[in-house]
Formats: C-alpha cells, sequence, structure tokens
C-alpha cells in the first residue's frame, strides 16, 4: 500500500500552491510587471520621438533640396538671359561697326569721285587752254594778221563749250 500515498492528492498542498502562485503573481505584477510596462513605454515614446525627429529633419533636407533646386534654375535662367544680352549687344556692336565701315567707305567714294571730277574739269581747262593756245597761233598764221586774244578766247571758249556739251 506504499504506492498510494505517492499517487495521493493533497488538497492543502494544491490550495497552498495556488495561494503561493496567486501571492507570486500579484507581487511579481506590482514589482515588474509595471516598472517594466513603464520602461517600455518609455522606450517607445523616445523611438517615436527619434523617428518623429529623423521624419523632421528628413523634411527640412527635402525643402532645402528644393529652395537649392528653385535657386539653381533661376541662376540657370539669368545665365541664359546674361547670354541672351551679350549676344545682343554684340551683334548691335557689329551692326554699328559695318554701318560705321560702310558709311566711311561711302565717304571715301565720294570723296575720289569729287577728286575725279576735279581732276576731270582741270584737265577739261587744261585742254581748252591749249586748244585755244594751238587754233590762236594756227589762226595768226592762216590769217598772218593780228587778231585781238580776246575776242580769239571768246569764239574759241564758245566753240570748246559748244563740242563739252555735246560730249556731256
Amino acid at each position: 500500500m506504499q504506492t498510494l500515498d505517492i499517487i495521493s492528492v493533497n488538497i492543502w498542498q494544491i490550495l497552498i500552491s495556488l495561494v503561493n502562485l496567486i501571492l507570486l503573481f500579484l507581487i511579481l505584477k506590482k514589482f515588474l510587471f509595471k516598472p517594466v510596462s513603464k520602461m517600455l513605454e518609455k522606450r517607445q515614446s523616445e523611438i517615436d520621438e527619434q523617428y518623429a525627429v529623423a521624419e523632421q529633419k528628413e523634411n527640412d533636407a527635402q525643402e532645402a533640396k528644393q529652395k537649392w533646386e528653385e535657386k539653381l534654375s533661376e541662376a540657370k535662367g539669368e545665365a541664359d538671359s546674361i547670354m541672351q544680352t551679350a549676344t545682343e549687344n554684340a551683334k548691335n556692336r557689329g551692326n554699328k561697326i559695318i554701318a560705321e565701315a560702310q558709311e566711311k567707305a561711302d565717304g571715301i567714294v565720294r570723296t575720289a569721285q569729287t577728286e575725279a571730277e576735279l581732276e576731270r574739269r582741270k584737265a577739261m581747262d587744261g585742254i581748252k587752254r591749249e586748244i585755244v593756245e594751238v587754233s590762236e597761233a594756227l589762226t595768226e598764221k592762216m590769217l598772218e594778221r593780228e587778231i585781238n586774244t580776246e575776242d580769239h578766247r571768246t569764239l574759241i571758249d564758245s566753240f570748246i563749250e559748244k563740242i563739252g556739251d555735246d560730249n556731256e
């Protein structure tokens, strides 16, 4: 019968074990569960705060990037406008230089034409004088008398002017 003592169930012992278990549960709940829960909540709030800070920094970085891109596009636009202005100024300066050169060339041509006209007139006057002198000498020899030089010149000048008008 000794085998029955080993297998027997003792109610008092079960009750004491249950009371011990409940007491252990209450003690653990009071001293361990609440502090551990508070510590976990505190850690969770710190992690959430770090995530919030990281998200704020990411947003700040995105804003800075956007501002930088805007400034970059403004700088590109400004550079384009500067290039366009410089190109227009260069074209205007080139056109002005060409116009001045054309004006100088036209002045040179006009001066050359005026000088050529003066030279032509001088040559015509010289030819007229020579013709007058030659015709005067010929006339004197032909007529063998002296003619008034002034009358003779007037006749020859009118004759030469008539010839000059016909040539022009």
